[in-house]
């Protein structure tokens, strides 16, 4: 099992409200840190049934490496996929706007708010 662990530097709430409402998911587990700022020391929610971690205890440079990561979101219309990219774009990067790909309907790359790069694409009929 592989299991993607995205680390904030202090706004892991602020991004998992937003999740919740782009993927239309609720946390499962959440544990706030110990020394009492509000920051979250473990979190787990299902993004399109797939567990995610988060969690604010490591995300800045000096913990951090150079490897870039994308979470690839495969949605099954095209209206759910860019009602999701809609939601999450705003302070966010485009790498790849919305695109007709030889191998989906509609693909494309961001980076959010929150450094978390992502990839969307339709999910291919049978």
């Amino acid at each position: 099992m592989l299991i993607p662990h995205i680390h904030f530097s202090g706004n892991c709430a602020e991004a998992i409200a937003l999740y919740e409402q782009a993927f239309d998911t609720k946390t499962d587990i959440l544990f706030l840190n110990g020394n009492g700022d509000g920051s979250i020391g473990h979190a787990e929610m299902r993004i399109h049934g797939i567990r995610v971690m988060l969690n604010d205890r490591f995300g800045n440079k000096e913990k951090s490496t150079d490897c870039a990561v994308a979470l690839i979101v495969t949605i099954e219309n095209s209206e759910k996929l860019l009602a999701c990219y809609e939601m999450l774009k705003p302070g966010g990067i485009v790498i790849d706007p919305p695109e007709r790909l030889a191998y989906t309907e509609i693909g494309l790359q961001f980076i959010d708010r929150f450094g978390v790069q992502w990839g969307f694409m339709m999910e291919k009929t049978k």
